[in-house]
């Protein structure tokens, strides 16, 4: 559930092309210096409510100025779905970004991404420099690639992929459900999940339903090779702090030598934690991006 000691408040941004949902401190954003915009952009099937314990600690950064902003990126949470004959390509959140950036006329802002966030703020870096003032990838770095033999396969399995009707189960949906079943495919705790779990999940009072686009789990047709994603991480511009957590994604370990040479990379840490140590770390995490912010 979302801690109302921190008076988080809702607010939702039409783009051209989707309805952004998201959790902030401020009512009107948009009337704020766009320099001083900290947007937050969380992993695959995850919502703004993954932000939330860091959020905890970061308020003050509104004394300062700062508006901090979690979105739900389309098909996730709040945020609207794709239409019907739509997909969800990962460069078509790039797109997404720049949309709501435009929307706001924001530039200059501060990403902060966790895993597939931090893969989107890295990729909307390089693509455009411009509207970046830093990056912070949580338990992210770089791209996920593939081997270029197998173009055809992943394009094959991707189309096919789209035919497959969504398995229903014949449980009935309840968010105790919905909680204990993403703990058991993560590793999150309780308390964190329940957060997660919540805002994606819609109850009207006699029935529970998912919010989240049943399409999001569909497989990709197409993936960069290793050397696009080291050409995309070469053109980002803004400086880049890394936290990675000691029980993380294996592929961001592997990640650092490989990608943290091609960019600015200001800090790296490793916290003790999981995938989302952000949530497990909240007050070193929040420490983390303050004073990398204030500093640029």
């Amino acid at each position: 559930m979302i801690n109302t000691q921190l008076d988080l408040k809702e607010v939702a941004f039409n783009t051209a092309t989707s309805e952004i949902h998201g959790l902030t401190f401020n009512q009107n954003p948009q009337e704020l210096s766009s320099d001083k915009v900290i947007l937050f952009l969380h992993g695959w099937l995850d919502n703004a409510a993954s932000f939330i314990p860091v959020f905890e600690h970061l308020k003050d950064m509104t004394e300062y100025g700062y508006q901090l902003i979690a979105i739900d990126l389309p098909g996730h949470g709040a945020s609207s779905h794709k239409s019907e004959d739509a997909h969800y390509y990962f460069v078509d959140w790039i797109h997404d970004i720049l949309a709501l950036l435009e929307a706001n006329n924001w530039t200059n802002v501060h990403l902060v991404g966790h895993s597939m966030g931090g893969m989107i703020s890295s990729t909307f870096g390089a693509t455009f420099p411009e509207k970046v003032k830093s990056i912070t990838l949580i338990d992210s770095i770089g791209l996920l690639s593939f081997e270029e033999k197998e173009t055809t396969n992943l394009l094959r399995n991707g189309i096919l992929n789209r035919f497959k009707k969504p398995s229903e189960s014949k449980k009935k949906l309840s968010i105790e459900r919905a909680i204990k079943a993403r703990m058991v495919i993560s590793d999150l705790e309780y308390q964190h999940a329940e957060m997660i779990v919540s805002r994606n999940i819609h109850d009207d009072g006699n029935e529970c339903k998912w919010r989240s686009d049943p399409k999001l789990n569909r497989a990709s047709p197409f993936r960069f090779s290793l050397n696009q994603c080291k050409q995309i991480v070469s053109d980002i511009k803004a400086p880049v702090q890394v936290i990675y957590s000691t029980n993380g994604l294996d592929l961001v370990r592997k990640g650092l030598d490989v990608f943290s040479p091609l960019m600015q990379c200001k800090n790296i840490v490793e916290l003790e934690g999981g995938h989302h140590v952000h949530m497990e770390k909240a007050q070193e995490t929040a420490m983390l991006v303050k004073e990398f912010v204030k500093s640029i």
